[in-house]
């Protein structure tokens, strides 16, 4: 498989499990939260296939998308530009950053559904729809940064 035939692949499963019901039992909430972190950690692969793929031109020895984004030791144009969204609050790769990084604590990513007892926020976005929007970002801004790395 080529390297964007595996990012592409990796977003189309994330948009998979995004679309899987998480049906109406005692087991929904659940299922629910187990779909959105697998749809989280498939996005992480994503990035990091999509950033592998970008920066075939440049032949890094590494791909860690941590690393490539916080680090400014490769002045290669594609890793700029996320890099500066990145660094963009309410961007959608800073949104996704935030939940990869929730995603590997203690608590997770996934939000409980608030139960009656608790007052639940009005304006707090649920995590599937999150996901929902930050794949589509990820999806038009991977569309420029292929035609960019491909003038190289």
């Amino acid at each position: 498989m080529t390297p964007r035939g595996r990012t592409n692949q990796l977003l189309y499963q994330a948009e998979l499990l995004l679309a899987t019901p998480s049906g109406e039992d005692e087991h929904a909430a659940s299922r629910r939260m187990a779909l959105e972190e697998g749809t989280l950690a498939l996005l992480e692969l994503a990035l990091e296939a999509a950033l592998r793929e970008v920066t075939e031109h440049a032949y890094l020895a590494r791909h860690d998308w941590r690393e490539l984004l916080q680090e400014d030791d490769e002045p290669i144009a594609e890793l700029e530009r996320l890099r500066e969204l990145a660094g963009r609050p309410g961007s959608w790769l800073a949104v996704l950053i935030a939940r990869l990084e929730a995603l590997r604590g203690v608590e997770g990513a996934a939000r409980r559904d608030a139960g009656q007892a608790l007052i639940a926020s009005a304006d707090r976005v649920a995590l599937a729809d999150e996901l929902r929007w930050c794949l589509g970002e990820f999806k038009e801004l991977l569309f420029e940064l292929r035609e960019t790395s491909a003038e190289w």
